[in-house]
């Protein structure tokens, strides 16, 4: 076994890294350094588990071709992982601890053992909340086995590790920027949705809600904002706020949702607000008569109302000024027909 490294310095570097607000790439590149100090590896993957696909998005992988690195982030090593336990584990694993001889793991017969791999240490990496955000491999060409105390500190700065490539703290920091925030998720490519850090879950986010529907429809630049009806909530409703997801999250996240409660209404009604979604969509004052089954001379009045609360001399510039403060209701969370 070789020396111990030192793990003062180690510890210093990785937690400096996790602090700073770079993507979880940049994170996983500047790692290598204090992770080589650990374990002289010969090639090393970090990567983030992608349940789309039943495989890893690499942040980093070195020190082998690229039909390796297309290897280790297919179904394979994520099902050998899986049979390992290493998903419900926070404790690395060195070859020599594996319970399956290396010769009988798909992945070193078809990929590592050929490509010249011995040893190393391998774990699986968590949120603090507890989500399952990837994998860590350091391999070696040499079958010198790492020694504990390496295991040991490795294992310590898992915690460290994770939030470094978290991709889900960028999002976590945009909604923090949405007042009094009460409640959020991130939308996917699915129909589900995650849980966004730090905020807690609402019915009314719940996968294939009518709130997250027109969220979707209403995405519209870098944040957009409506009203959803919520009469047991102070004032009847709740903002809904969409924020495009920034740059650095994978590609299957596609929006994050904020709830927060509704201030200033300017004195608006439910009628109101549902006559402003249906100008903001486009629709003509028939269109809308038929919409919300009154006429279209009752349509008139709303936005004669509408133009005076919202200082605007055209209808017009009543759905501007009521998309860009979100005062108003979306198609999609409309009442059935004769409702009030």
């Amino acid at each position: 076994m070789h020396r111990p490294a030192d793990a003062g310095p180690i510890s210093v570097e990785v937690s400096h890294i996790a602090a700073t607000r770079d993507s979880p790439a940049e994170h996983a590149t500047a790692l290598l350094e204090p992770l080589h100090q650990l374990l002289p590896f010969d090639g090393a993957w970090l990567a983030l588990r992608d349940e789309d696909t039943r495989g890893h998005h690499s942040l980093v992988s070195t020190g082998w071709d690229n039909r390796t690195a297309a290897y280790l982030d297919g179904p394979v090593v994520v099902d050998e992982i899986e049979q390992l336990g290493m998903t419900r584990s926070h404790t690395p694993l060195r070859v020599a601890d594996l319970s399956t001889p290396i010769s009988e793991m798909r992945s070193w017969a078809e990929c590592l053992s050929p490509a010249g791999f011995r040893e190393g240490l391998g774990m699986c990496l968590f949120a603090a909340d507890g989500r399952l955000l990837g994998f860590l491999g350091l391999l070696t060409g040499s079958p010198t086995v790492p020694a504990p105390a390496d295991r040991d500190l490795l294992a310590a700065l898992g915690p460290a590790l994770g939030r470094a490539i978290d991709p889900l703290r960028s999002a976590t920091a945009a909604a923090q920027l949405v007042h009094a925030a009460t409640a959020g998720v991130i939308l996917t490519l699915s129909p589900d949705v995650l849980a966004l850090p730090g905020l807690p879950d609402h019915a009314a986010l719940r996968a294939g809600s009518p709130v997250l529907v027109a969220a979707r429809e209403t995405l519209d630049g870098p944040q957009s904002s409506f009203l959803a009806p919520a009469p047991t909530e102070p004032g009847g409703y709740l903002r809904v706020t969409v924020l495009e997801v920034p740059d650095n999250v994978p590609h299957h996240l596609t929006a994050i949702v904020v709830l927060s409660p509704s201030h200033d209404l300017q004195g608006l009604t439910h009628r109101e607000f549902e006559v402003l979604g249906l100008l903001i969509a486009g629709y003509h004052n028939t269109e809308a008569a038929q919409r919300l089954n009154v006429t279209p001379r009752t349509i008139a009045t709303h936005i004669e109302h509408i133009l005076i609360k919202l200082d605007a001399c055209s209808r017009a510039l009543a759905a501007v000024r009521a998309q860009r403060r979100g005062l108003y209701i979306p198609p999609a969370l409309l009442a059935h027909p004769g409702s009030a």
